[in-house]
This record gives C-alpha cells, structure tokens and sequence, in this order.
C-alpha cells in the first residue's frame, strides 16, 4: 500500500518550505524515524523523520522547490496490499499496525536503536498469532509518543561497552520461529519510556575508552570531532568543551578558505553579475529587519569601558571546578549583567502592541549568530532564573547548535532582548537593529588593549565599545542611558552584579 508524507508544520504557524537536501532515492528501504529529508523554513533547517517503513516509490518535490505544508512530499510502498488511505498518511504520530522487524540497512550492519526500540514498543505475538494480541505500534520520534506504550530494558552484553562509554547496545534480535514455539523465561518488568534515537557504534578491536561526559560527546558528534583522536586536559585526563571547541577550531582554519565561498566566488568566463534567489532565513530576516528599522524607532547609545577587571574574572571563573565542563567567555559576563540590568529596570525588557505595552517577568536572552544560511537569534529560554555555570553551559550549547546549523523554531522563537558579538569579527561596535517585538538589543565591540586614564596616568587596559539601541517608544532616553551606565558599570567591576543582583 502507497502512503504518501505531507510536508508537516514543524514550527507556530508555518505555511511552507523549501526541499534543502533528501536523504534517500526512490527504490531505498526506509525505516520508522530514519531522517529522509532536510527542509528549511523561515527560522531553521529541520530534519524530518519518515513516519513509517517500506520502500520509497517517489520522491514528490525536488530539492530546491518550495512546498506548501500539507502537500505530499514522499510516497513508500509498506508491502501491504490494498488501496491507499485517502488523502495520505497522516504526518503526526503515525501507526502502521502489523509492522515487521526492522530491516537492516543496505549493505549490512546493525539494526539502527531508534527502529529496534520502535518494533519492541509492543511484545512481539508467538508464532501463528495469538488472539487478542496487540499488534506492534512503532511511534515516530519527536510527533509524540503512544499511550501506553512500554518498551522492554535491552540487555547488556559483557563483550561490548556499555552506553556510558560512547558505544551502544547490541540490537534486539527477534526470536526464530523454533524458539518462539519453546518455553520462555518470564519477560522482564515492562516501564513506559520515550523512545529516543540512537546512532549504533561498532567498537574496534582493541578500542581504548575516551573519558568524556554525555553533553561533551554530544558536541563532539555536532561538530564533527573525532574524540578517540583528542588528549583531555580535563581530571584524570577527561575531554573539555574546550578540547572538543579547539579540534573543531583547528580542523575548520585547515579546510575553510579565510575568505567565505560567497565573497570569494569567482565568475565564469563572460559572465558580469550574480544573481541569487532570495529565500529561507535570508528573506525572513530580510523582511523583520525591515519592518523592525521602520516601525520602531531607534535610539542607539554608546559607551566605551574599561573592562580589565572581567577579563581577570573570566581567567578565575574557567579554573573553578563549577565551570570544568562549561565555555566560560567574557559574553557569560556581558548575559548576566545585562540580566541584573533587567532586573533592576524591567521595562527594557518589554513590548509593544499598539494598545498595551507588555513587560516581561520572564527573560528568553537571544544572542544573535551569522551563519552560512543568515542571520539567526536563537535564545536561553528563562535565563534569568539560570546560575552563572548553568548560563554558561546554556550559552554554550546555544552557540554549538547554531554553528552546526541544528537550531530549532523552538530555539528562535519568544526572545525578549538580544546580544551581539560584533567584537568576534575585529570590530568596535555598530547600530544594531532590533529583533522585532523587542524593546532593546545590546551589542558588544572587541576587547583591545587602549591606553586609559587611571588615577591620573596614562596605562594599557582591556577596553571595550557598548551599544544600546532601544525602541524609543518603550524606552526613554534616560532609561536607556541607565540600562547602558550599569551594564558598563558591572564589567568594569564585576562585584557590582552581586551588589544589584
């Protein structure tokens, strides 16, 4: 039977997007909750899962094409006869009752976990069928998971790593039909779970154990780092962020030209102009920055600081145990001051409707990124109730899911203020733009060395540009020169946040 994908609203709202990249080819075997295609909408590039397993009959769109959401995007063939559900396979939590073993990738190797764990949602029937069995309702990973559904604890094999040490547990077989006739031992203890995907590793023989953290793993595996080939310098010889930060580093100056492609490209032969096609994130920001610059009116104000004092900060917090496993950086510094500064003046943190004005007990900090598609303000949900090491871990893993390319519509969604890094590319400061329905963006220049007035002579200090710009709508120009004197007042001397904290 053909069941045909609609292109799901993965995001509040959304009416299209664009087909960026298929994963698989009529003719391929696809498994529930394998990625099949990678789509981008106005805010992220999102992987979509196929809801269901069988073999690809046709790919509906063609990469490059935009596609409205509810129009069929693929159609797989699940081997069952009879018609087509009409109008198509829902694209939520997909069932496919009677669905068979997983199969095993072209080429052979090992049952993917995420399919294992699908099929083993519901005990298998004996042999022959057994009246009144359920049959198997594998669910799709991230649409949701079944009610009542139960999964059984995989065993663990004394010849393999367990999952602590990065490898993953063998697949669960099913039985052969000799044994599915023959006494069992009782089933262990059913518990509800939710299934999660899991990409199965093979070990090597021989393979030495890398002492890494979970969280450090997962942003070797978003970058691209080889931890089996990095030296810890964390306790007991363990791999940082750091040292994961400084591979990826390393490997992206050795393969990436200092120039991007797009400012490099050369023309053909005969050829005097390029024309690109404006669409994804660059049309979205497009069309919010111009409607931002002319419906509310900016105000931007500048302070330049000494900053001497943070930097020191900096270099103690990174030798605390509490900051181990955690980028500490002066921007963790910026974050929090400008969350005091909230604090202390909470109108800056509002919006503006038309017939009310919104202030926002809640502060969602967006820390504007450029990437390769645009740019992109993902934000720390809640990050004024965060610690310092929990903020630094939150802006972290922010800043990994944007250079990786993996933010979510979740992730770029409901900011209340921003920060922008200007100093990361050499410069002072600018006029930044505000992300529309904010009240105020602060925007942070390079950290130099300047020679600065002290107790009446003339020294070298780490000095830094600050520009506030704000909706003078909101905000007033007293208020705004507040916010700006005290976010300076608590870099040039951190102890200032814990005195208005």
């Amino acid at each position: 039977m053909l069941r045909e994908f609609k292109l799901p609203d993965v995001g509040e709202g959304l009416t299209e997007a664009e087909i960026v990249k298929w994963h698989v080819a009529a003719g391929d075997k696809v498994e529930i909750n394998q990625t099949i295609v990678e789509i981008e909408t106005a805010k992220a590039v999102v992987e979509l899962p196929c809801p269901f397993e069988g073999v690809v009959s046709a790919l509906m769109a063609a990469e490059g094409e935009t596609v409205d959401v509810g129009v069929p995007i693929i159609a797989v063939d699940d081997g069952e006869g009879g018609p087509a559900p009409a109008g198509g396979a829902s694209t939520g939590a997909a069932a496919v009752a009677g669905a068979g073993t997983p199969q095993a990738p072209a080429g052979g190797g090992p049952v993917p976990r995420a399919a294992a764990l699908a099929d083993d949602m519901v005990p298998s029937p004996p042999a022959g069928g057994t009246e009144g069995t359920p049959a198997r309702t594998p669910v799709l990973v991230g649409y949701g998971v079944k009610p009542g559904a139960t999964t059984r604890r995989p065993r663990k094999s004394p010849a393999h790593p367990s999952p602590a040490t990065g490898a993953a547990a063998p697949p669960v077989q099913p039985p052969a039909p000799a044994q599915a006739a023959a006494p069992a031992r009782p089933a262990p203890q059913a518990r509800a779970v939710t299934p999660v995907q899991v990409t199965p590793v093979t070990p090597e023989p021989g393979a030495v154990a890398v002492l890494a953290k979970p969280p450090v793993r997962k942003l070797a595996r978003d970058l691209g780092v080889d931890l089996a080939a990095l030296t810890g310098t964390g306790p007991n010889g363990s791999i940082t962020r750091d040292d994961v930060h400084a591979a990826a580093e390393g490997a992206t100056a050795a393969a990436v030209p200092a120039v991007a492609p797009s400012a490099r490209a050369v023309l053909p032969e005969g050829e005097r102009e390029e024309r690109i096609l404006v669409k994804g994130v660059r049309k979205a920001t497009a069309a919010a920055m111009v409607a931002s610059a002319f419906t509310a009116p900016h105000v931007t104000e500048w302070l330049q600081v000494d900053v001497t004092a943070t930097m020191d900060a900096v270099k103690r917090l990174r030798a605390m145990p509490d900051f181990a496993e955690v980028k500490v950086s002066p921007l963790l510094l910026v974050a929090k001051a400008l969350l005091t500064a909230v604090r202390r003046y909470p109108m800056v943190n509002s919006s503006w409707t038309g017939d009310e004005i919104v202030v926002k007990r809640y502060v969602n900090l967006g820390i504007a990124a450029a990437t390769q598609r645009g740019l992109i303000v993902p934000n720390v949900k809640e990050a004024q109730a965060l610690s310092l090491p929990e903020l630094a871990g939150a802006l972290g893993e922010l800043t990994d899911k944007a250079r990786a390319g993996r933010c979510t519509p979740a992730d770029l969604s409901g900011g209340t203020i921003t920060i922008t890094n200007v100093g990361v590319f050499g410069v002072d400061a600018g006029t930044p733009i505000l992300n529309p329905g904010e009240a105020a963006i602060l925007a942070v220049g390079q950290i130099r060395d300047l020679p600065w007035v002290v107790d009446g002579q003339i020294v070298p200090r780490k000095v830094t540009t600050l520009a506030l710009s704000f909706d003078h709508r909101l905000v007033d120009g007293e208020l705004g020169s507040y916010v700006l004197r005290d976010v300076g007042a608590m870099l040039h001397d951190p102890l200032h946040m814990l005195a208005w904290s």
